[in-house]
């Protein structure tokens, strides 16, 4: 029956959400902190999580590169800065330096990104230099093929020609090996995240050279996970030869090296927002590894390619372009540099999961009303409208059945006290019944299955989009990417003590549970008394639910019901039954 049906439906839905979470949050949760406490466990006794130690160095080295001299206890980043000269980037959406020493690309911070909502909150960094607590950078550079060859290595000292790089003014370094061989380095910045870095190798030897070109990128220290770490690919990422590879740093480290040949593509490692990646020479072959090493009990993660080999003839040169994206995983952007500089499946850097066909037509939708209404939550709205339309004549057929329902009701009470002694007999009157007033019981769940396949795909663009990430909506809804920060148990903040995660309850949910409830009171409602007081608690049950959920998530499905109670009144006032 559909009452009972919809019921059904509903607390199995509830069960599946928190199973899922159970299964996909906080066992893998509990079992990194497990794994971690090993870790810590085994490097308090001298031991190297991970099996046998491997070679020593501050990342691993690229095979025949030169290997970065170890460091000693990591220091503070603006130590480490003020240790070598350096190049100011001065673009629109980067600031930063590049060392010098090495050619390092080890100090960026991005201008429109913060921490937090607050005011004061400092803006995202990105990158940070060698031997810093959480270093992280990208290097070029060369390979020779002979290793008696002197080539440019982490403790070579530049010269530049300018001491600003800018998106209109490049900068040149130079070195000269004193071999004959002399090294540039041109290296430009575009107005978002994009560097291109040219090299040229000039030979005034006697002896044609061999040499690889290679671009890396390397992490000091395992990030820590978001809240959704478990459902969102963090760590080493890259499309080679058309498809997509993402390793988690656990698998990498359990499983690793994983090497590829390759041509074009990108490779590199991502956060849920950001994105530091290679982008090599699309039309050049070569090889792409991703790298973990461990020392004094740290992860050291790498990503890097080399190509070639090329040969610089006897007084003759090469020139190479490689590339460097440092930044937001904004999609306008990625798709741009996809169809300015061909790089196959940039966007991808996102994580639209493997509903990516759902997904990334969500995520532009929103991004299409964004531009035009000024605001990412009203443009959930408007498409909370669109999909209503949609599934308008779906949704209208399923009311109208519910309204037979609740005007049969009457007759089904009467018909469950007449055999409440014979179920069989009951259910034959029942279908008789329905099949005489063309009712159908089943409808009723339609309005509910069709709005989930929305809803997952909502929920992922909420989580691993840029754009949705600290977009403000109204009144005190500062990020909608984030819970809803009111408590009301907490009397907004008036008491003088931090109540329970379970009781931060906001705004925002406490309307959505009261808009189920009034759609549940639309409904037909269960003739057994007690199914009637189970359906009541669910709303309650889901305000608790969702007052972690993002608050755009629960915004929409406030607004998604109040547009389907809205819908559902009409109808049933047209077919005449009473509300």
């Amino acid at each position: 029956m559909l009452d009972q049906r919809n019921l059904l439906l509903a607390i199995l839905l509830s069960v599946v959400i928190i199973v899922g979470f159970q299964y996909f949050y906080e066992a893998p949760r509990m079992r990194q902190l497990a794994e971690r406490q090993a870790a810590e466990q085994a490097t308090a006794l001298g031991e190297e999580p991970g099996g046998p130690s491997r070679a020593p160095g501050d990342v691993p080295a690229l095979p025949g590169a030169p290997t970065a001299p170890a460091m000693e206890a990591p220091e503070s980043r603006a130590v480490a800065l003020e240790k070598t000269p350096r190049i100011k980037v001065d673009s629109p959406r980067l600031r930063g330096s590049i060392s010098l020493v090495g050619g390092s690309f080890d100090d960026l911070t991005l201008t429109e990104y913060y921490e937090t909502v607050e005011p004061d909150s400092p803006r995202i960094t990105l990158l940070s230099p060698r031997g810093s607590n959480g270093a992280y950078y990208a290097e070029f550079g060369w390979v020779p093929a002979d290793s008696s060859v002197s080539v440019p290595q982490g403790d070579t000292v530049w010269v530049a020609d300018s001491p600003v790089l800018r998106s209109d003014q490049p900068v040149k370094l130079t070195w000269d090996n004193g071999s004959g061989l002399r090294f540039v380095r041109q290296i430009a910045v575009d107005e978002t995240y994009m560097f291109t870095i040219t090299q040229r190798v000039e030979n005034k030897s006697d002896t044609a050279v061999t040499l690889y070109p290679y671009g890396l990128v390397a992490r000091s220290g395992t990030p820590e996970g978001g809240r959704f770490g478990f459902y969102i690919h963090e760590g080493p990422v890259g499309v080679i030869n058309g498809e997509l590879k993402e390793i988690d740093y656990d698998d990498l480290k359990e499983d690793g090296p994983f090497e590829w040949a390759s041509n074009g593509g990108w490779m590199g490692i991502k956060d849920q927002y950001w994105l530091v990646a290679l982008v090599p020479d699309q039309e050049g072959e070569g090889k792409v590894r991703f790298i973990h090493n461990l020392r004094n009990g740290d992860d050291k993660y790498q990503v890097d390619f080399r190509r070639g080999p090329f040969t610089v003839p006897v007084g003759g040169s090469i020139n190479v372009t490689d590339r460097l994206f440092a930044g937001a995983k904004e999609i306008r952007v990625l798709d741009s540099y996809k169809d300015e500089l061909g790089i196959e499946r940039f966007h991808m850097a996102i994580d639209y999961t493997k509903l990516f066909f759902l997904t990334i037509p969500l995520h532009k939708v929103i991004l299409y009303f964004d531009r035009l209404l000024g605001n990412i939550g009203l443009a959930i709205l408007l498409l909370t409208v669109l999909v209503k339309l949609a599934f308008f004549p779906l949704a209208n057929k399923s009311y109208k059945s519910m309204s037979i329902m609740k005007k049969l009701q009457p007759k089904m009470i009467e018909l469950r006290e007449k055999y409440k002694d014979d179920k069989q007999k009951l259910q034959q009157e029942m279908m008789a019944l329905y099949k005489a007033e063309n009712a159908n019981p089943m409808s009723g769940c339609l309005p509910i299955v069709i709005q989930i396949p929305v809803f997952i795909g909502l929920y992922i663009v909420l989580l691993v989009t840029i754009e949705m990430r600290q977009a403000p909506f109204y009144g005190w809804i500062n990020d909608l990417s984030a819970p809803d920060p009111t408590s009301v148990f907490g009397l907004f903040g008036l008491l003088p003590f931090d109540l329970p995660a379970v009781l931060s309850i906001g705004v925002w949910p406490l309307l959505m549970g009261l808009t189920m409830l009034l759609q549940f009171r639309l409904n037909p409602q269960p003739a057994d008394p007690m199914q009637a007081k189970m359906m009541m608690m669910l709303p309650l049950f889901f305000i608790f639910l969702f007052a972690r959920f993002p608050a755009g998530l629960v915004i929409y499905w406030t607004w998604n019901n109040l547009l389907s109670i809205t819908q559902q009144w009409f109808i049933m006032r047209r077919a005449g039954v009473r509300t």
